[in-house]
């Protein structure tokens, strides 16, 4: 019998490379993407941020870090609208989709953590399903600046520990009785192309309800949740969750 300091190690799990794309959708969500999406774009082999005619900021902060950025008008947000998904589906016609490629929808104010890829490529997915995941909330950006400046990192080794952010605290999972339970909401969502869903839900003039549709399309057994990643999500202020849904109305993320 082996004591805890002679025990060997245990064999690392087999890493399996895996072809990953990601579609973001930024309208007025300039200030948040500014940070987001450099950090972002090094884990997927195409990266793709969605916006309107008018949002130049968003269009400058793609230009300086050289990522695809597709301009299109379907949001209507000129109109005072926000149809999200018409906007994720213009952002998914651009990838080129492979028959085998893994698909993440990720919104412009979440952060990925350093362990992203590798504990997805370790991770035995399930092409068939559509994953989750869990969301550590800054509510400002001086608590953001306070954790960027002196990082730790969430996973090391066997541990995943959430302690490192000072303030900081778990977002709200969602669930609904009418759709069985658990549904992993807009914020990051994964999927395999594998599934036969390449598109996601339009018609609606907010972004409150196109996803949970979206997730809703895999029975309850087929949501599944990926405890080894926690994500980042930055706010600039302490609002209530949907307040940005229609249009932006929080504060800018900035000092002050």
């Amino acid at each position: 019998m082996y004591s805890v300091d002679t025990a060997p190690a245990d064999p690392p799990a087999a890493s399996v490379p895996i072809t990953l794309k990601a579609v973001t959708t930024s309208v007025n969500n300039a200030d948040f993407l500014a940070h987001t999406a450099p950090l972002n774009r090094r884990w997927f082999d195409r990266f793709v941020v969605v916006t309107a005619p008018e949002d130049q900021a968003t269009q400058r902060v793609c230009k300086a870090w050289n990522i695809e950025c597709v301009v299109t008008d379907v949001f209507r947000s000129h109109w005072g609208e926000f149809r999200k998904g018409k906007g994720v589906n213009r952002g998914l016609a651009s990838l080129g989709i492979g028959p085998q490629d893994w698909l993440v929808h990720l919104d412009a104010d979440i952060i990925l953590p350093g362990s992203f890829r590798h504990s997805l490529e370790v991770a035995q997915l399930d092409p068939h399903m559509v994953y989750g995941v869990d969301r550590i909330e800054f509510k400002s950006y001086q608590q953001f600046q306070t954790w960027y400046g002196k990082p730790t990192p969430l996973r090391d080794n066997m541990f995943i520990d959430v302690s490192h952010v000072d303030g900081a605290r778990i977002g709200t999972r969602v669930a609904f009785d009418h759709h069985s339970g658990y549904v992993p909401i807009g914020f990051f969502q994964l999927w395999n192309a594998a599934s036969g869903v390449h598109s996601y839900p339009e018609g609606h003039q907010n972004a409150g309800r196109e996803d949970t549709l979206f997730a809703a399309q895999w029975p309850r057994a087929k949501r599944g949740f990926i405890p080894e990643i926690m994500v980042y999500h930055l706010e600039s202020e302490d609002a209530p969750m949907a307040v940005n849904w229609k249009k932006r109305v929080t504060k800018p993320f900035a000092i002050g």
